[in-house]
């Protein structure tokens, strides 16, 4: 199981309102906990064994998995000529720097090396993604102020 299989499974029991699972496979063991007011998930290696999660459960997950790196190779795929920024960290996206200012960029911004294109907050630190080419903004693919995950798509740029 890989990261990113392990955090949408934090995400799947989040939504699930159950309050602990507890998987074990050959290799791994994992247990995810909400408390009632769904503030801390807790991942842990130390506590006894029971079969919570069936496995239509998980392959529900898996399918999902496997739908979203389909999107994501069909974006691929479509825009050969085209490159994908993705974020760097876990966090959540904001397109400009304050409320009260404009955002960094917009569809069709032409976009210089070092220029930022966005803030990705992560622990309450604000971090300010700049671009590592010259390029111009073809699509934003997040929504401003939403959650983003380790290399998720973000823009998809033209570099030419």
């Amino acid at each position: 199981m890989n990261i990113k299989e392990i955090q949408h499974l934090i995400k799947f029991v989040t939504k699930s309102g159950v309050d602990e699972v507890e998987i074990e496979k050959k290799d791994f063991k994992i247990i995810i906990r909400t408390n009632a007011n769904r503030q801390s998930k807790e991942i842990s290696s130390t506590v006894k064994t029971s079969n919570f999660i069936s496995e239509p459960i998980l392959e529900n997950i898996d399918s999902d998995l496997k739908i979203e790196e389909k999107n994501t190779q069909a974006l691929e795929n479509q825009n050969k000529k085209h490159i994908i920024i993705k974020s760097p960290i876990i966090g959540t996206f904001y397109r400009k720097p304050s409320p009260d200012k404009p955002n960094f960029v917009e569809k069709g911004s032409e976009v210089k090396k070092g220029d930022p294109l966005c803030v990705i907050e992560a622990m309450k630190l604000f971090n300010e993604i700049e671009c590592e080419i010259d390029c111009k903004i073809i699509k934003i693919l997040v929504d401003d102020e939403t959650p983003v995950e380790f290399d998720q798509p973000l823009f998809l740029v033209d570099p030419s």
